[in-house]
């Protein structure tokens, strides 16, 4: 049995690529008029799901399955639109991220050719690589089984450490008794990055998503990314870095007694030691 339309999801690739460069083209000439190039941050989460859209309109009539289609396009579009919003509303006012302002400053020949390389070229890559289980899974005929079923209870993990977590510290910022201090509370207490975890979580639920074709093992690469990416790039390394300087010998009892990354309970004795060193 023939359980996946090859020349149909060999096409959504192209598809795709097209795709993504019109949508981050787009956004890097919005950018540069403006000169913000951090809105990019918030076109990151809605650019999977306009992915995820061209590959559901792509693969109509392709017979894939109907149910792991429109699970897989309201999980996708759910995710992204949300993290979208949120950066969106975090950002509002704020001008240019400094990170960004700070490469600017290295840039070196044309400007375009230099956005390309360090900002949208790097980035519409790595989301083109991350979504490939979001394209796979519409070109699969299987019916969603138990690994599916599991994928998206994943996801529903995910997407609430996710989602709390930005909104708890989002509240907790928002509290001026807060000023200087360090979020440990709520899902912060048990991991210093839920927003992390979550969206990792996320990204191995749809990959679970697409493996209703031996293929779809091959597309592992994307939660593997995505969460590299969390970990030792963009994400955690480079905002711990920045907590470090600005909170110094709070930040470094948060990390003593608070697990990375995986949820796990606080560390009672290094809540002890903090109380000693008040």
């Amino acid at each position: 049995m023939n359980d996946l339309s090859w020349d149909g999801f060999a096409l959504n690739l192209v598809w795709c690529v097209v795709a993504v460069v019109v949508f981050f083209g787009t956004i890097m000439a919005v950018a540069i008029r403006i000169r913000n190039q951090s809105i990019i941050d918030i076109f990151w989460g809605p650019g999977f799901v306009v992915l995820a859209f061209v590959s559901f309109l792509a693969s109509a009539g392709s017979g894939g399955d109907t149910t792991r289609r429109g699970v897989v396009l309201a999980l996708t579009a759910l995710w992204g639109l949300r993290l979208g919003i949120y950066i969106a509303n975090r950002n509002r006012g704020h001008g240019e991220d400094k990170r960004y302002t700070a490469l600017m400053r290295r840039q070196t020949g044309s400007l375009v050719g230099f956005l390309i390389r360090k900002i949208y070229g790097l980035q519409g890559v790595v989301l083109f690589v991350v979504s490939l289980p979001v394209q796979l899974a519409m070109y699969e005929r299987s019916s969603l089984g138990p690994v599916a079923w599991t994928g998206v209870a994943i996801w529903v993990v995910g997407f609430l450490f996710e989602a709390v977590g930005d909104a708890q510290l989002a509240r907790f910022k928002k509290d001026p008794a807060n000023a200087g201090q360090v979020m440990d509370r709520g899902l912060w207490a048990w991991t210093r990055h839920p927003n992390y975890f979550g969206d990792s979580c996320v990204w191995v639920g749809l990959w679970l998503l697409a493996l209703g074709h031996p293929i779809g093992l091959l597309t592992v690469v994307s939660p593997v990314v995505m969460t590299m990416m969390l970990l030792n790039y963009s994400g955690k390394a480079l905002l711990e870095k920045g907590m470090r300087k600005r909170r110094g010998a709070a930040y470094e009892d948060y990390v003593a007694r608070t697990s990375g990354f995986f949820p796990l309970p606080p560390r009672r004795r290094a809540r002890y030691q903090h109380h000693l060193h008040l």
